[in-house]
Protein backbone atom coordinates (compact mmCIF):
# COMPACT_ATOMS: atom_id res chain seq x y z
CA UNK A 1 0.00 0.00 0.00
CA UNK A 2 1.35 3.01 -0.79
CA UNK A 3 -0.48 4.97 1.35
CA UNK A 4 1.04 8.18 3.43
CA UNK A 5 0.19 9.69 6.12
CA UNK A 6 0.85 13.19 7.11
CA UNK A 7 3.11 12.12 9.42
CA UNK A 8 5.28 10.63 6.35
CA UNK A 9 5.82 14.34 5.49
CA UNK A 10 7.03 15.59 8.82
CA UNK A 11 9.71 12.77 8.51
CA UNK A 12 10.93 13.72 5.00
CA UNK A 13 11.42 17.25 6.21
CA UNK A 14 12.85 16.64 9.25
CA UNK A 15 15.63 14.38 7.49
CA UNK A 16 16.59 16.63 5.16
CA UNK A 17 20.57 16.34 4.53
CA UNK A 18 20.61 19.97 5.09
CA UNK A 19 18.08 20.50 7.72
CA UNK A 20 19.62 19.86 11.71
CA UNK A 21 20.36 16.39 13.13
CA UNK A 22 18.33 15.26 15.53
CA UNK A 23 17.39 11.29 16.09
CA UNK A 24 13.78 11.05 15.00
CA UNK A 25 11.40 8.77 16.91
CA UNK A 26 8.85 7.20 15.42
CA UNK A 27 6.60 6.08 18.24
CA UNK A 28 2.68 4.29 18.32
CA UNK A 29 0.52 1.42 18.83
CA UNK A 30 0.93 -1.68 17.55
CA UNK A 31 -0.34 -2.06 14.18
CA UNK A 32 -0.96 1.10 12.23
CA UNK A 33 2.58 1.47 10.25
CA UNK A 34 5.33 3.03 11.53
CA UNK A 35 7.04 0.48 10.11
CA UNK A 36 5.86 0.82 6.71
CA UNK A 37 5.94 4.41 6.90
CA UNK A 38 9.52 4.65 7.07
CA UNK A 39 10.03 2.15 4.40
CA UNK A 40 8.48 4.18 2.00
CA UNK A 41 9.86 7.07 3.36
CA UNK A 42 13.57 4.96 2.88
CA UNK A 43 12.56 4.49 -0.88
CA UNK A 44 12.81 8.22 -1.84
CA UNK A 45 16.25 7.90 -0.64
CA UNK A 46 18.17 8.24 -4.03
CA UNK A 47 21.44 6.32 -3.23
CA UNK A 48 20.55 3.12 -1.78
CA UNK A 49 24.46 2.79 -0.31
CA UNK A 50 23.33 5.34 2.04
CA UNK A 51 20.24 3.83 3.75
CA UNK A 52 20.21 0.93 6.27
CA UNK A 53 17.65 -0.48 8.40
CA UNK A 54 17.73 -3.24 11.15
CA UNK A 55 14.93 -4.78 13.94
CA UNK A 56 15.59 -5.45 17.18
CA UNK A 57 13.52 -8.53 16.99
CA UNK A 58 15.12 -11.93 17.80
CA UNK A 59 18.40 -9.45 19.69
CA UNK A 60 20.29 -10.21 22.71
CA UNK A 61 22.46 -7.42 23.95
CA UNK A 62 22.80 -3.95 22.56
CA UNK A 63 25.82 -5.09 20.75
CA UNK A 64 23.27 -4.48 17.31
CA UNK A 65 22.98 -1.38 17.61
CA UNK A 66 26.91 -0.72 18.02
CA UNK A 67 27.50 -2.54 14.60
CA UNK A 68 24.47 -1.39 12.67
CA UNK A 69 25.95 2.31 13.23
CA UNK A 70 29.33 1.70 13.08
CA UNK A 71 28.51 -0.14 9.54
CA UNK A 72 26.74 3.20 8.88
CA UNK A 73 29.76 5.40 10.28
CA UNK A 74 32.44 3.76 7.58
CA UNK A 75 29.80 4.44 4.92
CA UNK A 76 29.63 7.80 5.44
CA UNK A 77 33.25 8.26 5.70
CA UNK A 78 34.01 6.58 2.49
CA UNK A 79 31.42 8.39 0.26
CA UNK A 80 31.69 11.62 2.13
CA UNK A 81 27.69 11.52 2.01
CA UNK A 82 25.02 11.23 4.89
CA UNK A 83 23.78 7.70 5.84
CA UNK A 84 20.65 6.94 7.02
CA UNK A 85 20.23 4.70 9.48
CA UNK A 86 16.87 3.25 11.29
CA UNK A 87 16.84 1.12 14.09
CA UNK A 88 13.31 -0.68 14.71
CA UNK A 89 11.70 -2.40 17.68
CA UNK A 90 14.52 -0.41 19.55
CA UNK A 91 12.19 -0.98 22.89
CA UNK A 92 13.23 -4.76 22.49
CA UNK A 93 16.95 -3.73 23.85
CA UNK A 94 17.73 -3.02 27.54
CA UNK A 95 19.50 0.10 27.86
CA UNK A 96 19.29 1.35 24.67
CA UNK A 97 19.04 4.78 25.22
CA UNK A 98 22.88 4.83 26.90
CA UNK A 99 24.16 2.98 23.67
CA UNK A 100 22.24 5.65 21.40
CA UNK A 101 23.14 8.58 23.13
CA UNK A 102 27.41 7.71 23.56
CA UNK A 103 26.84 6.81 19.51
CA UNK A 104 25.17 9.63 18.46
CA UNK A 105 27.24 12.05 20.99
CA UNK A 106 30.69 11.12 19.04
CA UNK A 107 28.89 11.61 15.63
CA UNK A 108 28.68 15.31 16.50
CA UNK A 109 32.11 15.70 18.02
CA UNK A 110 33.28 13.79 15.18
CA UNK A 111 32.04 15.39 12.38
CA UNK A 112 30.12 12.03 11.42
CA UNK A 113 26.99 12.76 8.81
CA UNK A 114 24.44 9.75 10.11
CA UNK A 115 20.97 10.83 10.67
CA UNK A 116 19.08 7.62 12.54
CA UNK A 117 15.26 6.62 13.27
CA UNK A 118 13.98 4.78 15.73
CA UNK A 119 10.94 2.97 16.03
CA UNK A 120 9.24 2.02 18.96
CA UNK A 121 5.82 0.08 19.53
CA UNK A 122 4.41 2.14 22.51
CA UNK A 123 5.09 4.93 24.74
CA UNK A 124 5.26 3.12 27.48
CA UNK A 125 8.01 0.80 26.43
CA UNK A 126 10.58 3.73 24.85
CA UNK A 127 9.82 5.96 28.46
CA UNK A 128 10.93 2.59 30.28
CA UNK A 129 14.48 1.95 27.97
CA UNK A 130 15.37 6.18 28.78
CA UNK A 131 17.90 5.24 31.03
CA UNK A 132 19.70 8.43 29.62
CA UNK A 133 18.26 11.35 28.60
CA UNK A 134 18.15 11.86 24.97
CA UNK A 135 16.99 15.44 25.34
CA UNK A 136 17.99 18.23 23.07
CA UNK A 137 19.36 15.39 20.73
CA UNK A 138 15.70 13.75 19.73
CA UNK A 139 12.46 15.04 18.41
CA UNK A 140 8.75 12.81 18.38
CA UNK A 141 6.93 11.82 15.82
CA UNK A 142 3.77 10.39 17.46
CA UNK A 143 1.07 8.07 15.35
CA UNK A 144 -2.23 7.17 16.60
CA UNK A 145 -4.57 4.52 15.00
CA UNK A 146 -5.99 5.42 11.79
CA UNK A 147 -8.77 7.88 11.47
CA UNK A 148 -11.74 7.56 9.48
CA UNK A 149 -10.53 10.24 7.33
CA UNK A 150 -7.21 8.06 6.37
CA UNK A 151 -9.41 4.63 6.16
CA UNK A 152 -11.73 6.01 4.17
CA UNK A 153 -8.85 7.58 1.54
CA UNK A 154 -7.27 4.03 1.77
CA UNK A 155 -9.67 1.44 2.03
CA UNK A 156 -13.33 3.11 0.90
CA UNK A 157 -14.74 2.88 4.68
CA UNK A 158 -17.96 5.10 4.87
CA UNK A 159 -18.61 6.25 8.54
CA UNK A 160 -20.97 3.96 9.57
CA UNK A 161 -18.19 0.74 8.36
CA UNK A 162 -15.50 2.73 10.90
CA UNK A 163 -17.53 2.63 13.53
CA UNK A 164 -17.39 -1.35 13.26
CA UNK A 165 -13.96 -1.79 11.65
CA UNK A 166 -11.88 0.94 13.10
CA UNK A 167 -8.33 1.81 12.84
CA UNK A 168 -6.22 -1.24 12.24
CA UNK A 169 -5.18 -1.23 8.29
CA UNK A 170 -3.91 -4.77 8.40
CA UNK A 171 -7.10 -6.00 9.54
CA UNK A 172 -8.55 -4.68 6.55
CA UNK A 173 -7.43 -8.08 4.50
CA UNK A 174 -10.09 -9.61 6.27
CA UNK A 175 -12.93 -7.40 6.31
CA UNK A 176 -15.55 -9.35 4.39
CA UNK A 177 -14.99 -12.27 7.07
CA UNK A 178 -15.96 -10.63 10.35
CA UNK A 179 -15.22 -14.16 12.00
CA UNK A 180 -11.42 -13.75 10.46
CA UNK A 181 -11.41 -10.25 11.16
CA UNK A 182 -12.29 -10.46 14.67
CA UNK A 183 -9.90 -13.21 15.05
CA UNK A 184 -7.09 -10.80 13.27
CA UNK A 185 -7.81 -8.20 15.82
CA UNK A 186 -7.86 -10.28 19.24
CA UNK A 187 -5.28 -12.63 18.35
CA UNK A 188 -2.65 -10.60 16.23
CA UNK A 189 -3.28 -7.25 17.64
CA UNK A 190 -4.77 -6.63 20.87
CA UNK A 191 -3.35 -9.78 22.67
CA UNK A 192 0.10 -9.32 20.94
CA UNK A 193 -0.02 -5.76 22.77
CA UNK A 194 -1.33 -7.03 25.95
CA UNK A 195 1.50 -9.83 25.93
CA UNK A 196 4.30 -7.89 24.55
CA UNK A 197 3.45 -4.30 25.59
CA UNK A 198 2.66 -5.09 29.15
CA UNK A 199 3.34 -8.13 30.36
CA UNK A 200 6.85 -8.64 28.86
CA UNK A 201 8.18 -5.69 29.28
CA UNK A 202 6.67 -4.49 32.81
CA UNK A 203 6.44 -6.61 36.66
CA UNK A 204 2.86 -7.44 36.79
CA UNK A 205 2.39 -9.64 39.84
CA UNK A 206 -1.21 -10.81 38.82
CA UNK A 207 -1.31 -11.60 34.55
CA UNK A 208 -4.90 -12.92 35.02
CA UNK A 209 -6.09 -9.58 37.08
CA UNK A 210 -4.95 -7.38 34.32
CA UNK A 211 -6.32 -9.30 31.49
CA UNK A 212 -9.74 -9.51 33.56
CA UNK A 213 -9.37 -5.65 33.74
CA UNK A 214 -9.05 -5.29 30.47
CA UNK A 215 -11.88 -7.38 29.25
CA UNK A 216 -14.34 -5.70 32.41
CA UNK A 217 -13.26 -2.04 30.88
CA UNK A 218 -14.12 -3.25 27.52
CA UNK A 219 -17.64 -4.44 28.75
CA UNK A 220 -18.39 -0.95 29.92
CA UNK A 221 -16.63 1.24 26.81
CA UNK A 222 -18.45 4.13 26.72
CA UNK A 223 -19.85 3.78 30.55
CA UNK A 224 -18.63 5.10 33.94
CA UNK A 225 -17.74 2.18 36.44
CA UNK A 226 -16.50 2.76 40.16
CA UNK A 227 -12.88 1.26 40.45
CA UNK A 228 -14.44 -0.18 44.03
CA UNK A 229 -17.30 -1.72 41.79
CA UNK A 230 -14.80 -3.28 39.39
CA UNK A 231 -12.81 -4.46 42.66
CA UNK A 232 -15.67 -6.63 43.79
CA UNK A 233 -16.93 -7.82 40.57
CA UNK A 234 -13.44 -9.51 39.89
CA UNK A 235 -12.35 -13.02 40.26
CA UNK A 236 -9.11 -12.66 41.13
CA UNK A 237 -8.73 -10.42 44.02
CA UNK A 238 -6.67 -7.10 43.83
CA UNK A 239 -6.71 -3.44 45.39
CA UNK A 240 -7.81 -0.53 44.12
CA UNK A 241 -4.33 0.37 43.37
CA UNK A 242 -2.95 -2.56 41.52
CA UNK A 243 -6.42 -1.90 39.48
CA UNK A 244 -5.48 1.77 38.58
CA UNK A 245 -1.93 0.82 37.70
CA UNK A 246 -2.93 -1.90 35.18
CA UNK A 247 -5.39 0.76 33.42
CA UNK A 248 -2.55 2.76 33.60
CA UNK A 249 -0.76 0.16 31.39
CA UNK A 250 -3.66 -0.77 29.01
CA UNK A 251 -3.76 3.46 28.69
CA UNK A 252 -0.09 3.57 27.86
CA UNK A 253 -0.56 0.22 25.21
CA UNK A 254 -3.33 2.88 23.80
CA UNK A 255 -5.93 -0.27 24.14
CA UNK A 256 -7.94 1.42 27.00
CA UNK A 257 -8.86 5.19 27.55
CA UNK A 258 -9.92 5.75 31.30
CA UNK A 259 -11.23 9.32 30.99
CA UNK A 260 -11.56 11.29 34.03
CA UNK A 261 -13.60 13.87 35.93
CA UNK A 262 -12.83 17.33 34.47
CA UNK A 263 -12.92 19.76 37.46
CA UNK A 264 -12.28 22.81 36.67
CA UNK A 265 -9.01 24.12 36.91
CA UNK A 266 -7.35 20.84 37.15
CA UNK A 267 -8.36 17.32 36.15
CA UNK A 268 -9.30 14.25 38.86
CA UNK A 269 -6.79 12.23 37.84
CA UNK A 270 -7.29 10.08 41.05
CA UNK A 271 -10.87 9.83 40.44
CA UNK A 272 -12.78 6.73 41.37
CA UNK A 273 -14.90 6.27 38.46
CA UNK A 274 -13.34 6.75 35.48
CA UNK A 275 -15.50 6.28 32.24
CA UNK A 276 -14.01 3.96 29.74
CA UNK A 277 -13.65 4.64 26.30
CA UNK A 278 -11.35 3.21 23.81
CA UNK A 279 -8.03 4.10 21.00
CA UNK A 280 -9.73 2.02 18.42
CA UNK A 281 -13.57 0.93 17.72
CA UNK A 282 -12.47 -2.55 16.09
CA UNK A 283 -10.86 -3.33 20.11
CA UNK A 284 -14.19 -3.48 21.04
CA UNK A 285 -16.03 -4.84 18.33
CA UNK A 286 -13.82 -8.05 17.73
CA UNK A 287 -14.79 -9.21 21.15
CA UNK A 288 -18.28 -8.34 20.75
CA UNK A 289 -21.15 -11.08 19.89
CA UNK A 290 -22.57 -10.79 16.48
CA UNK A 291 -21.85 -9.13 13.94
CA UNK A 292 -21.87 -5.27 12.13
CA UNK A 293 -25.59 -5.61 10.75
CA UNK A 294 -26.92 -7.02 14.81
CA UNK A 295 -25.10 -4.04 16.00
CA UNK A 296 -26.32 -1.56 13.23
CA UNK A 297 -29.81 -2.91 14.00
CA UNK A 298 -29.69 -2.68 17.85
CA UNK A 299 -30.22 1.20 18.15
CA UNK A 300 -29.02 1.56 21.73
CA UNK A 301 -26.04 -0.28 21.01
CA UNK A 302 -25.29 1.28 17.59
CA UNK A 303 -25.97 4.44 19.76
CA UNK A 304 -22.67 3.77 22.41
CA UNK A 305 -20.43 2.12 19.34
CA UNK A 306 -21.21 5.78 17.81
CA UNK A 307 -19.93 7.65 20.93
CA UNK A 308 -16.96 5.17 21.30
CA UNK A 309 -15.83 6.02 17.53
CA UNK A 310 -16.04 9.77 18.02
CA UNK A 311 -14.15 9.19 21.46
CA UNK A 312 -11.75 7.49 19.59
CA UNK A 313 -11.35 10.14 17.06
CA UNK A 314 -10.72 12.90 19.92
CA UNK A 315 -8.21 10.55 21.82
CA UNK A 316 -6.18 10.28 17.99
CA UNK A 317 -5.29 13.97 18.87
CA UNK A 318 -4.17 13.50 22.68
CA UNK A 319 -1.54 15.14 23.82
CA UNK A 320 -0.22 17.57 26.63
CA UNK A 321 -1.77 19.90 25.10
CA UNK A 322 -5.16 18.17 24.12
CA UNK A 323 -6.31 16.48 26.95
CA UNK A 324 -9.64 14.53 26.70
CA UNK A 325 -11.49 13.84 29.82
CA UNK A 326 -15.54 13.49 30.82
CA UNK A 327 -18.03 15.37 33.17
CA UNK A 328 -20.89 13.85 35.05
CA UNK A 329 -22.72 15.40 37.39
CA UNK A 330 -25.90 13.22 39.22
CA UNK A 331 -27.72 12.65 36.20
CA UNK A 332 -26.49 15.07 33.85
CA UNK A 333 -23.22 14.61 31.52
CA UNK A 334 -20.78 15.63 28.84
CA UNK A 335 -19.60 13.04 26.98
CA UNK A 336 -16.30 15.08 26.30
CA UNK A 337 -14.06 17.60 27.88
CA UNK A 338 -11.87 18.80 25.74
CA UNK A 339 -8.99 21.36 27.16
CA UNK A 340 -6.53 23.19 24.63
CA UNK A 341 -4.36 26.21 24.61
CA UNK A 342 -7.62 27.71 22.43
CA UNK A 343 -9.71 26.83 25.02
CA UNK A 344 -12.17 24.79 26.67
CA UNK A 345 -14.39 22.71 24.68
CA UNK A 346 -17.86 20.68 25.68
CA UNK A 347 -19.17 18.38 23.29
CA UNK A 348 -22.64 15.62 23.49
CA UNK A 349 -22.65 13.33 21.33
CA UNK A 350 -26.01 12.70 20.57
CA UNK A 351 -26.32 9.41 19.31
CA UNK A 352 -29.77 8.24 19.53
CA UNK A 353 -29.78 6.58 23.09
CA UNK A 354 -31.42 7.75 26.22
CA UNK A 355 -29.20 10.38 28.25
CA UNK A 356 -29.67 13.56 30.24
CA UNK A 357 -27.71 16.55 28.67
CA UNK A 358 -24.95 18.11 31.09
CA UNK A 359 -24.39 20.90 28.39
CA UNK A 360 -26.14 23.79 29.95
CA UNK A 361 -25.19 22.89 33.75
CA UNK A 362 -21.52 22.30 32.33
CA UNK A 363 -21.76 25.91 30.58
CA UNK A 364 -23.05 27.29 33.81
CA UNK A 365 -20.23 26.36 36.05
CA UNK A 366 -17.11 25.97 33.46
CA UNK A 367 -18.08 28.76 30.89
CA UNK A 368 -16.38 26.89 28.16
CA UNK A 369 -15.15 28.17 25.08
CA UNK A 370 -17.61 26.64 22.75
CA UNK A 371 -19.78 23.78 23.14
CA UNK A 372 -20.59 21.29 20.40
CA UNK A 373 -24.07 18.60 20.08
CA UNK A 374 -22.31 16.16 17.69
CA UNK A 375 -25.62 14.04 16.22
CA UNK A 376 -29.27 15.58 15.55
CA UNK A 377 -29.57 18.98 15.70
CA UNK A 378 -25.85 19.89 15.67
CA UNK A 379 -22.84 18.33 13.40
CA UNK A 380 -23.53 15.00 11.93
CA UNK A 381 -21.47 12.60 13.39
CA UNK A 382 -20.20 11.39 9.94
CA UNK A 383 -19.20 14.68 9.34
CA UNK A 384 -17.43 15.33 12.90
CA UNK A 385 -15.15 12.61 12.23
CA UNK A 386 -13.58 14.31 8.93
CA UNK A 387 -13.08 16.87 11.36
CA UNK A 388 -9.88 18.61 12.83
CA UNK A 389 -9.29 19.98 15.88
CA UNK A 390 -8.31 23.08 13.90
CA UNK A 391 -11.86 22.82 12.30
CA UNK A 392 -14.04 23.20 15.72
CA UNK A 393 -11.45 24.06 18.76
CA UNK A 394 -10.80 27.74 17.74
Amino acid sequence: MNYRRKEYYLLEERMRPNGPNRIQMVLGPRQVGKTTLVLQWLRTVQEPNNLRYFTGDAQIGSSWIEGAWNAARIASRADQATQYLVLDEIQKTTRWSEVVKRLWDEDRAQGVDVRVVLLGSAQLLLDKGLTESLAGRSERIHLSHWRFNEMNEAFGLSAEEYVWFGGYPGAMDYWTDESRWKAYVRESLVETAITQDVLMMHRVLKPALLRQTFEMALHYAGQTLSINKMVGQLQDAGNTTTLSEYLNLLNQARLIAPLHKYAGAYVRKRASSPTFHLYNPAIRNAYRPGGRLDLRNAPSLWGRAVEIAVGAHLLSYQSPEFEVTTWREGDFEVDFVVKTPRGLFALEVKSGRDKASGLTRFQEQFNPTRTLLVGPGGIPWQDFLRLEPADWAV
